[in-house]
């Protein structure tokens, strides 16, 4: 019996040895793809019929397959500048620095614009990660002027910061749950400046938040709407979901990300449960499927006909990597499930061929299911996250060797 185990032992470990191996090598040919990949993206400052035009930031495909850009004002348009500061984190090398750079400073006048709540979307992939490699100064005070703008659609009646301006006919005043995501500004400005407002809103925010968007089993709604007189809340939807009571998996993400990172800034082990909760959610409730890359909604069991959202799957697989290092409970299982993700996206169904797609990395996205909008493409966020989560699993890594 002692020799089977030990016999065991050492083929487990064997194969773990192995593994690590392929590993490096497997990792060091991803990055190669990716920035092979790319490169196939035009040069769009540089592009004839488009040097005199606001519309300089990838989004996705349109319909017909050509690149559909966007202005600034977009809130997916931070997303490009964080794709090529990643790239300069993962390879170093200087030309990806300089770009993301050029497509940082685009982005500067938003500082001044308080029409939406997208600012941390925004300015955190673009000038806070630039902050971060550069300690630039300049980049520095516009993200303090950005968390200054965000901190004016804050109701102190409602506890939240206002989300959307549109869709009045629907919502007084409507707070989903992507907000989460913009907090990390806040945060970011209170540690910079000393500024406790910035921490009062975000952490106010945060809790009102887990208060009333998410159900016993820590499912989450998507909008909330408050009455602006009384604070109450009168409605709960899931705007982007397949119905208001389902669980919309992107939704489902930006909770699992955002209070692992709302944990991270505070330190408050109440949002280190909240995180513990979603996850247990995502991984036991609702549960990934096989390949770990979720239908859109997670509430859809039909694989066959309905789309994936390999966007979601990528938010996650960067917030189970950064839980992982906060959690005593569940290491290990937000590790394999991140890894496993990671794996999923990086394979030939969900990772473009060369060439493919205008040099988007990913595939099989979903924006909006119900609006019939951006469904099964590549998007912008995705390739974020997806870069991010490579950049965290490096760092595991890195720290397991040491």
């Amino acid at each position: 019996m002692r020799r089977i185990t030990l016999l065991i032992l050492f083929v487990v470990l064997f194969q773990a040895c192995h593994f690590q191996q392929n590993n490096k090598v497997s990792h060091d040919k991803l990055i190669n793809t990716i920035t092979e990949q790319l490169s196939y993206f035009p040069e769009i400052k540089d592009t004839l019929g488009l040097k005199n035009t606001s519309r300089i930031f990838p989004r996705t495909l349109t319909p017909s397959g050509k690149l559909h850009l966007v202005g600034k004002r977009d809130w997916t348009s931070g997303f490009y500048p964080g794709v090529l500061w990643s790239m300069y984190n993962l390879t170093g090398e200087e030309h990806w620095k300089e770009k993301a750079e050029y497509y940082t400073l685009e982005l500067e006048s938003e500082k001044f614009n308080a029409s939406n709540h997208d600012l941390g979307f925004k300015m955190m992939p673009s000038f806070g990660e630039g902050y971060k490699v550069t300690k630039n100064e300049k980049y520095k005070v516009i993200l303090i002027q950005s968390a200054k703008t965000l901190i004016t659609r804050f109701d102190e009646k409602i506890g939240c910061i206002r989300s959307w301006d549109h869709n009045k006919d629907k919502w007084d005043y409507p707070v989903i749950i992507d907000n989460l995501m913009n907090l990390e500004l806040l945060f970011w400005a209170w540690k910079e400046t000393g500024d406790s407002v910035f921490y009062n809103i975000a952490n106010t925010h945060a809790k009102t938040t887990m208060k009333n968007h998410f159900r016993n089993d820590y499912s989450s709604y998507h909008v909330v709407g408050y009455n602006p007189e009384t604070g109450e809340v009168v409605s709960k939807n899931t705007h982007q979901g397949y119905s208001d009571e389902s669980s919309w998996s992107r939704g489902q993400a930006w909770a699992l990300y955002g209070y692992t990172m709302i944990y991270r800034e505070t330190k408050d082990p109440i949002y280190l449960t909240q995180a513990e909760n979603v996850a247990n959610y995502i991984l036991n409730i609702a549960t990934l499927p096989e390949d770990y890359v979720p239908l859109w909604d997670f509430d859809l069991k039909d694989f066959k006909t309905e789309p994936r959202d390999a966007s979601a799957a990528a938010v996650m697989a960067s917030a189970f990597f950064e839980l992982s290092a906060y959690s005593s409970k569940n290491k290990d299982t937000y590790v394999n499930t991140a890894n496993n993700i990671l794996i999923s996206l990086s394979s030939k169904k969900y990772f473009n061929t060369k060439g493919a797609n205008k040099g988007f990395l990913l595939k099989h996205s979903t924006g909006s299911k119900p609006k019939n909008s951006e469904i099964d493409v590549p998007l912008i966020y995705a390739d974020y996250y997806y870069l991010e989560a490579l950049l965290r699993q490096t760092e595991i890594n890195n720290q397991t060797k040491n």
